[in-house]
């Protein structure tokens, strides 16, 4: 009596086990490709600051196709592809493109355009405000004040624009807290640049001032007698 119940749940425990294997292969297999991607998302934001605009173009495409192949699999496996890894993932790739067609061309790439979701888009966004502040630094060293001070102006309009996202906070996990990061960096930001100015003001004047100086320098003075 119990050797055909026995047997019957020894093949439903072999479908089950044989189920969760192959799962736990799709799941290694993802977080490789999440990791994957990632990776290549930041290494396209360290190009940018190099100004190796080609090459990161590159690095972000290489992005874009592990993204397309997750979201291919999400169709099949959503319990396994979906989850903070992905988001994270999307949230570095969409920080990448924003940042990379904000160089590029001027403009600010928009989500469907990148085929993210709307969360994972303003997040990448938040977080451009930080490339932006090295970008502002690295152009206050190279005493191109004027590039610095358009940086901070882009820093700030996006930090405008997340403010207007005060009534869809709570849909936004993290977003108050990266918006408190953010105001902190584009103060530090123009306080660096009002510094550069004032500095960059007063080697001005001095070399105003130094014909006069070198002229007093060269004019003899007289001897008593």
């Amino acid at each position: 009596m119990w050797g055909p119940i026995l047997s019957t749940l020894e093949t439903v425990i072999h479908e089950v086990k044989t189920d969760l294997m192959a799962k736990n292969q799709i799941r290694e297999e993802t977080h490789e490709s999440i990791r994957k991607a990632t990776s290549l998302s930041k290494q396209a934001i360290l190009l940018i600051h190099q100004k190796r605009l080609y090459e990161a173009k590159k690095m972000v495409d290489s992005a874009r196709e592990k993204i397309v192949s997750l979201q291919t699999q999400a169709k099949k496996y959503p319990e396994i592809i979906y989850g903070g890894m992905l988001s994270a993932a999307l949230q570095e790739y969409s920080e990448s493109n924003i940042f990379l067609v904000l160089v590029q061309e001027g403009r600010f790439v928009t989500p469907a355009e990148i085929n993210v979701p709307s969360v994972d888009y303003v997040l990448g966004l938040a977080d451009v405000i930080g490339e932006y502040r090295r970008l502002a630094l690295d152009n206050l060293r190279e005493g191109a004040i004027e590039k610095g001070e358009r940086c901070l102006q882009i820093m700030d309009e996006v930090f405008i624009q997340l403010l207007a996202l005060d009534e869809a906070y709570m849909l936004v996990p993290g977003l108050r807290h990266k918006s408190d990061i953010a105001r902190r960096i584009i103060e530090s930001t123009r306080g660096d640049i009002t510094l550069e100015v004032r500095r960059k003001s007063l080697e001005d004047e001095l070399k105003r001032f130094e014909p006069a100086i070198r002229k007093i320098k060269r004019k003899p003075t007289k001897s008593k007698a």
